[in-house]
């Protein structure tokens, strides 16, 4: 998977990377769910990103964190940009985040 965050984002919501058609949208999206995460306590509230040279590592170096942070981000961006239509996937997406926001949260009471 890519380093850049938006085209990571991009790649996990079956947008291919050379189409830029949805950028400003995704990085939207995705700075909303860096202000949440900020929020948590998992990173400097302002962090954002503005185009596809943002890299994961610069937003966080602690390997074990970063894979949850990713499903994280994908899975409230996908929610925002391409809900599900269906009511059940729609809740067990829901659940997920929930439980990503518990676990991250622990991790951040932990160090």
């Amino acid at each position: 998977m890519t380093d850049s965050i938006l085209n990571s984002i991009k790649k996990l919501l079956n947008i291919e990377e050379s189409n830029n058609d949805f950028d400003a949208e995704l990085i939207i999206n995705i700075n909303s769910v860096f202000m949440i995460l900020g929020q948590l306590g998992l990173h400097d509230k302002t962090f954002r990103i503005t185009d596809a040279t943002t890299k994961w590592d610069s937003y966080l170096k602690d390997s074990d964190d970063l894979d949850a942070v990713k499903s994280y981000i994908y899975l409230k961006v996908k929610l925002i940009f391409d809900p599900p239509l269906n009511s059940s996937v729609m809740e067990a997406l829901k659940e997920q985040i929930r439980e990503l926001e518990w676990r991250l949260n622990i991790q951040v009471e932990e160090s």
